[in-house]
């Protein structure tokens, strides 16, 4: 899928100029004067993580942050092309996801750095598959995001590299016990045939070796807010029916006529339903969300 959030309109040059003399806080989207270092990340997933990296050193802006949003319906503002402007270093999931962040980044000229976490995966081969961007949901990926946002914070602050460093390592732990965990999912589950609305869990399933029956023409209608295809829908149903799914995995953010059907089928038929996010659900770091994402599902397969 390409262009999965919405571009934002370009924030007028003189809106922009005319605020860059302001410095208050980042968690309003301004930058901050304390000598911290500023980071803006796309969604708050990876600000969560910088966060615990970086601790008291860093100053975080989160553009996309608020659980309620739709990802799909993002806008940006004078503050937000400020934050930009003013980083030390950005974040972006890249793949076609928030190429807002590109647009914010020509617009203010900036000269930070930015990782490009589906870059930074490899997990995109090119050719005719369709791509999987919701790389937040594969915990590799993540250790590699840990290890890549340290070396940046490290260069940009040479004092607190050893924090940085101890903060990674605790936070590398944590990701590599969720990947253990997955593992044993898979042991006992590996093969057993699950759905999504989206594939934002893809990652997740694949680590757990479930296997998606999910229609593609449904899926990928419901990511670029297509018509579904008549014949897709009524295969999609059909999996609840005949009982050929162990659960559905909806998208919290985002729903459709098409979408609540599909659940609804789910319900009727007992199929437990697991509701996924974009963004960090309020009051969870990354870790406490993915563990709460593996706890349903370990659940779900087990009624």
């Amino acid at each position: 899928m390409r262009n999965r959030l919405l571009a934002l309109p370009l924030v007028a040059g003189a809106a922009a100029l005319a605020l860059t003399g302001c410095a208050t806080s980042s968690a309003s989207g301004e930058a901050s004067s304390d000598g911290t270092i500023k980071v803006v990340a796309s969604t708050n997933v990876y600000g969560s993580i910088v966060e615990t990296i970086g601790g008291d050193a860093v100053s975080v802006t989160s553009i996309l942050d608020d659980p309620s949003q739709d990802p799909h319906s993002f806008e940006s503002s004078a503050r937000t092309q400020l934050a930009v402007s003013k980083a030390d270093l950005l974040i972006e999931n890249g793949g076609g996801y928030d190429d807002f962040m590109t647009t914010l980044a020509d617009a203010s000229d900036t000269k930070a750095d930015t990782i490009n976490v589906v870059k930074l995966s490899g997990l995109d081969k090119g050719g005719d598959t369709e791509f999987n961007e919701h790389v937040f949901y594969s915990y590799p990926t993540m250790v590699k995001l840990v290890d890549e946002v340290t070396k940046e914070l490290s260069a940009l602050d040479e004092g607190s590299q050893d924090a940085f460093e101890e903060n990674a390592d605790a936070l590398t732990t944590k990701l590599e016990d969720l990947k253990s965990q997955t593992d044993a999912v898979k042991q006992q589950d590996a093969g057993d045939k699950v759905a999504y609305t989206e594939p934002v869990p893809g990652y997740l399933f694949d680590a757990m070796g479930l296997e998606n029956e999910t229609p593609d023409a449904f899926s990928e209608a419901i990511e670029e807010d297509d018509d579904v295809p008549p014949a897709a829908l009524r295969d999609t149903l059909a999996l609840f029916t005949s009982g050929g799914v162990r659960l559905l995995a909806y998208n919290d953010q985002t729903s459709s006529p098409e979408t609540e059907q599909v659940q609804k089928a789910a319900e009727e038929n007992d199929v437990p339903v697991v509701g996924v996010t974009e963004t960090l659900p309020e009051g969870q770091d990354y870790v406490s969300w993915q563990q709460a994402n593996i706890d349903a599902v370990k659940a779900a397969l087990q009624k």
